[in-house]
């Protein structure tokens, strides 16, 4: 499916895109690029703005007007050549599961010099949600557009994603996220498989506000644009602005956080209704939330102010604020709406008593998040995109498969799971492109059936998880790959598969190829190696300890070995002369008895 998101009326001609000094919700976490940008700045709003960072490849550069532009984050950006690769990404590390809203700010202004702005798309967690096609509006390549989102992030990182179509650059001037309340915009009840898109997001009976139009408090982050370019009217009816200074209850509460301005102020029809015309994708589902605060004091019981709202011509609620609030309150109504046949989506507050009266109205597309790839196979391609050194231009940025209407990384083949709840990569062909490095342990997935890393500079041994994949075709040769080869990997010609293992000099212990060393397997030692030499460093370790013993008893017995008084080595020399007498008979004796002398006889 192909989402073409151009937010024209949402915001041209507008400032920087920031937040207020005040804290956000959930720790205040928040990140604010100025892509392209050399140096840490704060805006007239005391914003901190990010050098540029958590980018994948391209370059910096600067509009060509930038006098037109108020603040330095819009007057830079960053764009990805077709050098960089097909696919560039802002990754944004270590961040814990939530809801984020994300803005991006897109600027074309001729930064160089060729007067065509470019086609590319955008992906949020790998789903597609916007798409920017050539020529841009003049007005639009000119001063550039805000454009913004909820997503939930579950994997602690944010993927913001560049696709390049035909030879265009994808280009950004500022990207902001700020992680706001899981339950925002009926979470609940809508999941956590839909993106938010914005197409509209309006105040009512006053100019444009939040963070980058003026000082005034939003604690998403979201700026509110004046709704007169998207309303109209009956024939006979009046259109009127209303405000107060009056404190709102139930503002900034959560879990939307709606600002008071918002609520002060709001447009008035005297008449038969107040029509919003809203410009939509016709494929996709809209939520509509309104916003309603009873800020005439005249108006002071049930049924003195009540208009229905109709969408597309469809009456689907009536509204009688004061019963629902009472006065000086703010009350919000949503509505989803599907199965539109028109790009247009029309939205009428028709007077019932009194004056149609609203204060503000949110539309968003729910885009469904697109499936992705399965998490333990991100892990290990991002692994093998490290260990073997893929340069820029093959485009290995974000997730390896998802989205769906873009090719998965270059020369990785993908298809759905089983209950194609997320995608699996099923082939790899990186022949060819002068890859080295050591082949990681992680490689070789149940669902990889065909693998081609042939004509490269992979060494090192190859791993053991691909003895245990469901590979049909292996093509390793030409690499500079040794050690033995896994009988397991190799058994694949053998069961109706195909292996190529030649021109790897190194390789042994399979047919066609030399025999192992000895206790030697796997570009190292074999496990029966490692044991060999384990028994042998035992038994040294012993006979060391043994050599050790000896010296040290004779080193205890020369400790003993001291003078003896004079008496008792003279006892000891007389039985020692005595001994040795009595040892020489004995022997006389011996000698003589072995010669066969006749016995001595006494005379």
């Amino acid at each position: 499916m192909s989402l073409v998101f151009f937010l024209l009326s949402l915001s041209l001609f507008i400032s920087s895109s920031s937040s207020s000094a005040s804290p956000y919700p959930y720790g205040g976490l928040s990140y604010h690029i100025d892509c392209g940008g050399p140096t840490d700045s704060v805006d007239p709003f005391n914003t901190a703005w990010l050098s540029d960072r958590f980018f994948t490849g391209g370059a910096t550069s600067v509009v060509s007007e930038p006098l037109q532009f108020r603040h330095p984050q819009e007057k830079t950006l960053r764009y990805f050549p077709l050098s960089a690769g097909k696919k560039n990404c802002y990754i944004i590390p270590n961040l814990p599961s939530g809801r984020y809203y994300i803005r991006t700010f897109t600027v074309y202004d001729n930064y160089d010099g060729k007067s065509h702005s470019p086609s590319f798309d955008v992906s949020v967690e790998g789903t597609l949600v916007f798409s920017w096609r050539s020529p841009w509006p003049e007005d639009l390549a000119r001063t550039g557009a805000y454009s913004d989102l909820f997503a939930f992030v579950s994997d602690s990182q944010a993927d913001v994603c560049f696709y390049s179509i035909a030879t265009d650059p994808p280009v950004i001037g500022s990207l902001q996220l700020i992680r706001v309340d899981p339950a925002s915009y009926d979470a609940v009840s809508i999941g956590q498989n839909y993106i938010l898109v914005n197409y509209g997001r309006f105040t009512c009976g006053s100019d444009q506000f939040g963070p980058g139009f003026s000082n005034d408090t939003d604690l998403f982050g979201r700026s509110w644009q004046n709704d007169k370019d998207v309303r109209s009217t009956d024939d006979d009816s009046t259109v009127r602005s209303l405000s107060t200074r009056n404190t709102i209850a139930n503002t900034d509460h959560s879990p939307n956080y709606f600002p008071m301005k918002l609520y002060q102020t709001a447009t008035l029809v005297d008449g038969k209704g107040l029509v919003y015309e809203l410009q939509v994708d016709a494929k996709l589902d809209y939520l509509l939330w309104f916003h309603f605060a009873e800020i005439d004091s005249s108006v002071t019981k049930s049924g003195q102010r009540v208009f229905d709202i109709l969408i597309n011509g469809k009456n689907v609620n009536r509204i009688d604020i004061f019963k629902e609030v009472g006065n000086f309150a703010a009350y919000s109504w949503r509505y989803t709406v599907k199965n539109l046949s028109s790009t247009v989506l029309s939205v009428k507050l028709q007077s019932v008593a009194g004056a149609a009266l609203i204060s503000g109205l949110e539309n968003y597309a729910l885009v469904p998040a697109d499936v992705a790839t399965v998490p333990e196979q991100v892990v290990a391609m991002r692994a093998l995109k490290d260990s073997l050194r893929i340069p820029d231009r093959m485009g290995w940025n974000g997730d390896p498969c998802a989205p769906t209407n873009w090719d998965a990384w270059e020369g990785v083949t993908c298809h759905l799971n089983k209950n194609e709840t997320a995608l699996v990569i099923s082939r790899m062909n990186l022949s060819s492109n002068s890859l080295g490095g050591t082949l990681p342990s992680g490689l070789g997935q149940k669902s990889l059936n065909k693998l081609d890393l042939s004509d490269n500079q992979f060494s090192g041994s190859i791993p053991q998880s691909l003895a245990t994949s469901n590979l049909q075709l292996v093509l390793m040769n030409n690499n500079l790959l040794e050690g033995q080869v896994p009988e397991e990997l190799y058994s694949i010609g053998v069961h109706g598969g195909s292996i190529d293992l030649y021109g790897n000099k190194g390789l042994c212990g399979v047919p066609s190829l030399p025999d192992c060393p000895l206790f030697w397997e796997n570009g190292g030692l074999s496990k029966k190696g490692k044991i060999a030499i384990a028994v042998s460093c035992v038994f040294g370790f012993c006979l060391l300890l043994l050599v050790l013993y000896i010296i040290c008893i004779r080193r205890r017995r020369n400790d003993y070995d001291f003078g003896l008084p004079q008496d008792l080595m003279s006892l000891a020399a007389k039985r020692n002369r005595y001994q040795r007498q009595k040892s020489l008979m004995l022997l006389e004796m011996e000698s003589q008895h072995a010669k066969a002398l006749t016995p001595f006889t006494p005379r």
